[in-house]
């Protein structure tokens, strides 16, 4: 069987992209953040055995949430000035925000 890709272009000129619903754009944000999501609350999970015996500012819950925030806004700005999701670049400086962000809650700025 041989697999063939769609042509970006028909006969009849440029391919439009289908009309995408309420429930598609919904997802389509919700995968858009899912990266920010999982690495927040992984590092705020495994943040404090990786930052040894200091003390957190904020639970776990509040530490997930400021590391999920800081990741969709670099997320979010790389979308902006890359034109679309999924560069590489935009993933490097979620990890670099959610890590800024885990570092300020584990008080690493005292």
């Amino acid at each position: 069987m041989i697999i063939k890709s769609v042509p970006l272009h028909s006969p009849d000129g440029p391919l439009r992209p289908a009309f995408k619903g309420p429930l598609d754009q919904i997802l389509h944000l919700i995968n858009f953040c899912a990266p920010a999501l999982a690495v927040g609350a992984l590092l705020a999970l495994v943040g404090p055995m990786l930052m040894g015996k200091r003390p957190l500012a904020l639970g776990f819950i509040a530490c997930t949430a400021m590391n999920c925030v800081a990741g969709v806004l670099a997320l979010g700005l790389g979308l902006w000035f890359f034109g679309n999701d999924g560069k590489m670049a935009s993933y490097a400086a979620m990890v670099i925000a959610i890590a800024s962000s885990q570092w300020l809650v584990a008080r690493g700025g005292r």
